[in-house]
């Protein structure tokens, strides 16, 4: 292994708690039928505006663009209130990965700025040696384009390369791209679901990526 490519959402950053409530702020101000948090929290790992036509099936696109920028608008009006934690190990696990000279990066369906908005409160930029958000591709998760795009970005063959995810759509997506995968157990997903998807590894802790490498 060379590089590995980390989802952000659920995998680095514990954000389900602040992406579900921004949801349901959503939903209130929109007079939107209220979706239970389990239902919200999972669409994580989706586009924002997959996560809506999860959530309400069948709205049209303007309707999906109005809820994503309501969303968007909440979520940065409400973002200096809310803190949101690194998992127990991230930091820690990062370093002792770049110090034995792996690449880094990061493949999300965030947006570029707020994911690196949120790595920059918590120092943790420098790491990481490309970010791939939803405005960097064509086709998101499942679609191998974000793994491709960064194999090709730091010339690396899928073969050196390990996708770490929480959601199938993240294991989806690197074994697609001829990447072996590792899925997480601690995030939004279960260990049945990432099985399901075909993760090569599955651990409990971001620390037992020590292990696996």
């Amino acid at each position: 292994m060379r590089l590995i490519i980390f989802d952000f959402d659920g995998t680095l950053a514990d954000t389900q708690g602040y992406i579900v409530a921004t949801m349901h702020k959503t939903m209130r101000k929109l007079g939107l039928p209220l979706r239970p948090a389990e239902a919200c929290a999972a669409t994580i790992g989706l586009p924002l505006k997959g996560c809506f036509q999860q959530l309400y099936p069948g709205i049209s696109d303007a309707e999906a663009e109005l809820y994503m920028s309501t969303y968007r608008h909440i979520f940065d009006e409400n973002r200096d209130e809310s803190s949101v934690d690194l998992f127990p190990g991230v930091k820690e696990t990062l370093g002792w990965l770049k110090e034995k000279g792996y690449l880094l990066s990061i493949a999300s369906s965030r947006t570029t700025r707020t994911m690196v908005k949120m790595l920059e409160e918590k120092d943790l930029v420098s790491p990481f040696s490309l970010f791939i958000g939803v405005t960097e591709v064509q086709n998101a998760k499942p679609h191998p384009e974000p793994v491709l795009k960064t194999l090709e970005a730091l010339e690396v063959p899928a073969s050196e390369a390990l996708v770490v995810g929480d959601m199938p759509v993240d294991i989806l997506m690197g074994s697609r791209a001829g990447a072996r995968t590792c899925g997480v157990t601690y995030g939004n997903s279960t260990r049945p679901e990432l099985q399901e998807a075909g993760a090569d590894y599955i651990i409990d802790s971001f620390s037992e990526l020590k292990t696996i490498l």
